[in-house]
C-alpha cells in the first residue's frame, strides 16, 4: 500500500488535469528504476491504462499503479509534496530505504 498526503493529492489533481488526465479515472503510476546516486531512483508518471501486472491501489482519491517488481521496494511508502522556496516537489517517504542521496531522489536498500 502507498499512502498519499493531502497535499500531495491537491497537487496530483492540479498536474493530472494539466496534462489532460482525469484524476477521478486515470492512475498515478509510481515505480522503482536503477539509477541516482544511491543506487534506485522513484519514478512517477500518469497513466490512463494498467497493465496486467500491475498492482492497483487508491488513496485519498488517488488511484496508483505500482509494477510488481517495484512494489516490493515501496511498500509502505508515504507520496508527500514539498512546495515552497526551497521545496523539493513530489517526496517519496519509504520506510525500507536504508540510506538514501542528500536530494532525497534515489535510496538503496
Amino acid at each position: 500500500m502507498i499512502t498519499v498526503t493531502e497535499i500531495a493529492r491537491k497537487k496530483v489533481v492540479e498536474l493530472m488535469t494539466d496534462d489532460g488526465f482525469d484524476a477521478t479515472a486515470d492512475y498515478v503510476r509510481v515505480g522503482v528504476k536503477s539509477g541516482g546516486c544511491s543506487g534506485l531512483s522513484y519514478d512517477l508518471t500518469f497513466d490512463h491504462s494498467k497493465k496486467e501486472e500491475d498492482k492497483v491501489f487508491e488513496d485519498n482519491g488517488v488511484k496508483i499503479i505500482v509494477d510488481k517488481k517495484s512494489f516490493l521496494y515501496l511498500v509502505g511508502t508515504t507520496l508527500e509534496y514539498s512546495g515552497g522556496l526551497n521545496g523539493k516537489g513530489f517526496v517519496f517517504n519509504n520506510p525500507n530505504a536504508q540510506r538514501t542521496c542528500g536530494c532525497g531522489e534515489s535510496f538503496s536498500l
